[in-house]
């Protein structure tokens, strides 16, 4: 129904007209920026990347430890995460905007710091209260962050380079949530668990000294909205929160979706008639975009429901340990690794739609096998190959997919496109979580595993069929 309200009309404001296709976008980007310049450029945005993804991974398997220590419940223990997150997903597109309006370089610089000065807060935590007030804060850092680093990106590489320096970002991202936990469970070893966030402190004052190196491309024009910000934010904590309470309180839960609907239609009803809205309802307008996000959403959705799902799997039906189900989840990201470089160098010879379809399918067959396949005696090294396969299809389908939506954008809508991308994954990733929680609700443990993973499996196969509606992108909008 959205993309139905949003088709070119003649009286299409400029960035929309713009916003045609990858290629035509592309043919007008700078040459990047010159060495060694752009190697200190890239390490401020790898290494920002890593330290809000590695951050995120090593809280999580630190929540036992900070609820004993602080006195807290282990149910308020998880505001932890959940406010860190919030604040993320909250305030991605602002961040995006304020990018464009201020400056990428001095809005990502800026996120960086605060991150690591809500870093230090986090460690100096006495209680609770305080310790999610500071989460509350990195999340704000990590979301300009996230976006901002990516539309960096197109303005620090040769374009030529442009699919090679998404594939080395999709790489430290995947090796940092692979190395998360383990590097956890050492500091956790030799150390207390402020000293997980009191690590932050060095990494990102190096960080910041190399954010002097990033381009400074030209400011826009555009104002700042604190009403549709507020709407915004509004928008995405109610769906987040909702889908969090639909099950347990389904009144609740179905309020506040209720009230972030009603927001959404307030917020685009405000911001349709601007240039460069804060919602990017202009590049969603454009075909290859808009498919680009979808799939998005949907091979996140299966990522996160299969990330739930095979744990409990492993450990409960097949009887493994904890640390055995780590070590065959592990093959997962170490394939993303291995599939980003390469299906950079094969963007530059196939389409990437076919590309994005082809992983996502790859992605949808790893997770249906560990579903279906009959499981006896050693499952390790077949769940090894599933959660391999898994793994290899998602890396080919992330970096042509992250790609196709940053040159899908003019490049002065670059914020707006990392914007566009961090929300569909964070939108995909709760999708997922609300699916798995539904299931454990409705169906026996052992059931809604593998319903999970077939949910998730279809997810990714969904993915790969609106991946291949993008190759009728031109023919769409040369019309």
């Amino acid at each position: 129904m959205l993309s139905s309200t949003l088709q070119p009309n003649a009286s299409s404001s400029t960035p929309a007209r713009a916003a045609q296709t990858p290629e035509a976008n592309a043919a007008h980007d700078a040459d990047g920026l010159p060495l060694p310049r752009r190697l200190a450029a890239v390490a401020a945005i790898l290494g920002a990347g890593v330290l809000v993804v590695l951050d995120g991974a090593i809280a999580n398997i630190a929540l036992p430890s900070i609820a004993q220590q602080l006195q807290a419940a282990p149910a308020d223990a998880v505001w932890i995460v959940t406010a860190y997150q919030l604040a993320v997903v909250m305030f991605l597109l602002p961040a995006s905007a304020i990018g464009e309006r201020f400056g990428y370089r001095r809005v990502f610089a800026g996120g960086v710091a605060l991150f690591t000065a809500a870093s230090v807060l986090c460690a100096l935590a006495p209680s609770l209260p305080w310790l999610v007030a500071a989460r509350c804060l990195q999340g704000l850092g990590s979301a300009a962050v996230m976006p901002l680093g990516l539309a960096l990106l197109r303005f620090t590489y040769p374009r030529r380079l442009l699919a090679r320096s998404i594939a080395w970002n999709a790489l430290a991202v995947a090796a940092a949530s692979a190395a998360g936990p383990t590097l956890g469970a050492l500091l956790l070893s030799v150390a207390g668990w402020p000293w997980l966030f009191a690590v932050n402190l060095p990494i990102g004052l190096v960080v910041l000294v190399a954010c002097a190196a990033l381009p400074s491309p030209q400011r826009s024009a555009r104002q700042i909205d604190v009403w549709s910000i507020a709407l915004n934010a509004a928008l995405f904590a109610a769906f987040v929160m909702g889908c969090d309470r639909l099950v347990a309180h389904p009144l609740q839960g179905g309020a506040m979706l209720a009230l972030s609907a009603v927001c959404m239609v307030l917020l685009v009803r405000r911001e349709m008639p601007k240039a460069a809205p804060l919602i990017p309802l202009d590049l969603l307008r454009v075909h290859s975009f808009r498919v680009s996000v979808i799939a998005s959403v949907c091979c996140f959705t299966g990522q996160m429901a299969a990330l739930v799902a095979l744990p409990f799997y492993i450990q409960h039906e097949l009887g493994q340990s904890a640390v055995t189900a780590g070590l065959l989840m592990t093959p997962w990201p170490l394939a993303v690794m291995l599939a980003a470089p390469l299906s950079a160098r094969l963007a530059q010879r196939v389409p990437t739609a076919w590309l994005c379809a082809a992983g996502s399918a790859c992605f949808a067959l790893g997770l249906a096998l560990c579903a279906l396949w009959p499981l006896h005696g050693n499952p390790a090294l077949p769940i090894a190959v599933f959660t391999s396969l898994a793994g290899l299809g998602f890396g080919f389908f992330q970096t042509p997919n992250n790609q196709n939506m940053l040159l899908s954008a003019p490049k002065e809508r670059s914020g707006a496109a990392g914007g566009a991308q961090g929300t569909a994954r964070l939108t995909g990733l709760t999708l997922g979580s609300l699916g798995m929680s539904l299931a454990f609700a409705l169906l026996s443990p052992q059931n809604a595993v593998h319903w999970g993973l077939g949910i998730a499996a279809l997810a990714a196969l969904a993915g790969s069929v609106v991946s291949l509606l993008r190759s009728s992108a031109r023919t769409v909008v040369a019309a």
